[in-house]
């Protein structure tokens, strides 16, 4: 699960926010994203903690949580890292450290593919854009915000909340270390409200990251499968200038000493055994109402899977003829790939468990229980009923917002400047003054085949909506077209705004220069497509404003009656912030007469060897494995690879560390299964897995195929004795 994206960008994690949906199921095994002050209360011990839960999170002294940060990603993104020596290096995801990798690459030195191994400190590689987000305190500060504004409802409690968030950030920065930044969320609708004490560090650099035949052996056709034989990780180091601040790269900088690191273990793992998880989950909504998730199963994931496969097409056609295009895109291929994969799988697993019926089975169960006290009718009676009636209006016409709100922000960066050229002159405004930088700056980066190919693919998803959905500035355009002919048609118009009539950013910088009767005389139909397009666009945010405004309110009510009806106090949904999960190493049954065991090994990642990407074996690792040259990291006639656990993680978690129950890291975190998915939304014990690298590959890997066994020095490793003499970190 190349979870990094958690799709990634901004505008797509907003609409899962406002558009997905789950259920209340309180009581599965090993469900939830328990936010730290949560730990103590769980019954953890009696599963197999052996650790005081006071060593896992404790907001008074160092623990396990200090060695747990964000690694954001250049561009967007994240994932989850882990301190692992004293002198601040991190071990987190390949595919989490990839990008890095991929801006550092040129055709004579493809690091992307070769992989990177830094021989001292001295020569470790800048991971550009690249910060690492530390939490040192989570404190749930809901009673301090709803106190007192209990009555209050909709525009007058949303005042009252900013307003009280805002005097509560302000009193704890006053009071916060130098560096740390203080911030308040509401999560759950206002359900609940935590406050955050965090610190950015800006210097990170990677040490070492495996080739891509390790990396990512497996790549698309494996991706969020069972059987898995993955080497997804990279070594990365942080860094603060010489007093131990937070500072941009530069050489002067020395490796950040970090509260605290963790021990590595070599013991492995057993099937049943208890494991835990700490990391960074982006994003869930498991608590919301069934309209949501029949919206999200027949409209919205539909179509973000169509339209993740046309953005991965579009940049491999953009990058067919040129090689350091092919490099520059290999990430984003992947990513959308990724994306792709993620809203197909979210939208089988919705199907296979009949999940709308769920949860209109606990609706019917909530109206009964609501109809049994004259106290919750008053209280919750309407929730129900309005629930239904503002879904009914807002998702009406689901299928042609979900397109239009794509056009033209969605991969056309050259449209969304002509878009914003044609309503500035209609609207009589003089052009900004930063507007030419702004244009000139986008036509340095567009790629045009992309934006043509993404263009044609939502004229297309247009073209297809159902007669009551239809855009008529669309169909004004295309509907004398039939079949091949409006294909040809679409292709046509998309390439006038990608490729021929503003191929250069002088060409729309000229559109502010006309008046509005001239740019319709010379650009009729983009002019009154955009024209028509803003009008409706504003239609949209209008809507989705007056929904969001009332669904609020609904599904806080929602929320604190269910919680109220089971008895139950439920966990926040995630929010890309410091979470912890549990449960233990497991197998599953996909489907029938189907069982998968828990582990992987080298034997069976040769057994899938086919001497080309993606399942290209090194030949180092099968010349290892021949002579069965394990070194300290072998269980019987191979090495451990991957393996399976039942905790609860979703995008942002890539990179988390997986602990045993004396809080030694045994793996890491790096995908999780296609039976799993729709894991947003709800999760699934008796199928949902994580899928980690174990630890002991990890070092094998490093040690026995990269010849950077000096990183492993400084690494506090516990189990078999090392094979080779110890000699001191490379300076």
């Amino acid at each position: 699960m190349r979870l990094k994206l958690n799709i990634f960008s901004t505008y797509i994690l907003m609409c899962a926010v406002i558009l997905s949906s789950v259920s209340f199921a309180f009581a599965i095994p090993d469900e939830g994203m328990f936010t730290p002050d949560q730990i103590g209360k769980l019954p953890l011990a009696g599963k197999g903690l052996k650790i005081k839960p006071s060593e896992i999170y404790n907001p008074n002294g160092v623990d396990l949580a200090d060695a747990i940060m964000r690694v954001n990603i250049a561009g967007g993104g994240f994932g989850t890292g882990e301190f692992v020596s004293p002198n601040g290096l991190i071990l987190t995801n390949h595919h989490v450290g990839y990008d890095a990798l991929v801006k550092a690459s040129t055709p004579a030195n493809n690091y992307a593919m070769n992989g990177y191994k830094a021989d001292s400190t001295a020569n470790e590689l800048t991971a550009t854009g690249y910060t690492l987000l530390l939490t040192s305190r989570v404190e749930n500060v809901t009673a301090q915000i709803t106190t007192g504004i209990e009555d209050l409802t909709g525009a007058a409690r949303k005042q009252a909340v900013e307003k009280k968030i805002e005097a509560l950030q302000t009193q704890e920065q006053s009071k916060a270390v130098k560096e740390t930044n203080i911030r308040v969320q509401e999560l759950n609708s206002g359900l609940f409200y935590y406050l955050y004490e965090t610190t950015l560090i800006k210097d990170v650099r990677v040490v070492y990251a495996p080739p891509s035949n390790i990396g990512i052996f497996g790549g698309d056709p494996d991706n969020f499968e069972w059987t898995r034989h993955t080497g997804d990780f990279t070594f990365l180091r942080a860094y603060v200038a010489p007093d131990g601040t937070s500072a941009e790269y530069s050489s002067a900088n020395v490796p950040f000493k970090p509260k605290k690191f963790l021990t590595v273990s070599l013991n492995g793992v057993r099937e049943n055994e208890f494991v835990m998880v700490m990391g960074y989950p982006g994003g869930t909504t498991r608590y919301r109402e069934s309209q949501s998730v029949l919206f999200s199963q027949n409209v919205n994931f539909p179509f973000l899977a169509g339209y993740f496969r046309a953005f991965a097409n579009a940049y491999v056609k953009a990058g067919e003829d040129d090689e350091a295009k092919t490099i520059k895109f290999k990430g984003d291929i992947q990513s959308f790939n990724n994306a792709r994969k993620i809203y197909e799988g979210n939208n089988a697993a919705l199907r296979r468990a009949d999940f709308i019926a769920e949860k209109r089975n606990e609706e019917l169960k909530f109206a009964s229980w609501i109809a049994g006290s004259p106290a919750r009718q008053t209280k919750y009676g309407a929730v129900l009923t309005s629930l239904q009636r503002n879904s009914d209006t807002f998702y009406r016409t689901g299928k042609r917002d979900v397109i239009l709100r794509r056009l033209p922000s969605g991969a056309t960066p050259t449209f969304q400047e002509i878009y914003t050229a044609i309503t500035t002159v209609q609207q009589g405004k003089p052009i900004p003054q930063t507007k030419v930088a702004e244009i000139e700056a986008v036509y340095k980066d567009r790629e045009p085949v992309v934006e043509r190919e993404m263009l044609k693919f939502l004229f297309n998803a247009a073209a297809d909506l159902p007669a009551d959905q239809t855009f008529q500035p669309v169909e004004n355009l295309f509907n004398r077209f039939q079949g091949k002919e409006r294909r040809l048609a679409e292709e046509t118009f998309a390439e006038s705004i990608a490729e021929k009539d503003f191929d250069t950013a002088q060409k729309v910088v000229a559109l502010y220069s006309l008046p509005f009767a001239d740019l319709q005389k010379k650009y009729p139909n983009i002019v009154n497509f955009v024209t028509a397009l803003a009008q409706e666009r504003a239609a949209i945010t209008e809507r989705t404003t007056k929904f969001n405004s009332e669904i609020d309110g609904l599904r806080l009510l929602y929320q604190q009656g269910m919680a109220e009806m089971e008895k139950s106090n439920p966990y926040p949904d995630a929010n890309a912030s410091l979470r912890f999960s549990y449960g233990s190493v497991r197998g599953y049954n996909p489907r029938e007469a189907v069982t998968y065991t828990p582990f992987t090994t080298l034997k069976g990642m040769i057994e899938k060897d086919t001497g080309e990407d993606p399942f290209e074996v090194p030949q180092k690792i099968k010349d290892l494995q021949r002579a069965k040259d394990f070194g300290r990291y072998g269980v019987g006639d191979s090495v451990p690879v991957n393996f399976l656990a039942t905790t609860d993680i979703i995008g942002g978690n890539s990179g988390s560390p997986i602990l045993n129950g004396l809080g030694e890291q045994v793996g890491i975190v790096f995908d999780g299964n296609f039976e799993g998915l729709a894991n947003d939304l709800f999760y699934n014990d008796s199928r949902g897995r994580t899928i980690a690298v174990d630890i002991r590959y990890v070092l094998f890997v490093t040690e026995k195929v990269g010849n950077a066994g000096w990183i492993l020095d400084e690494m506090a490793i516990k189990g078999k004795t090392p094979v080779r003499a110890k000699r001191a970190t490379a300076e």
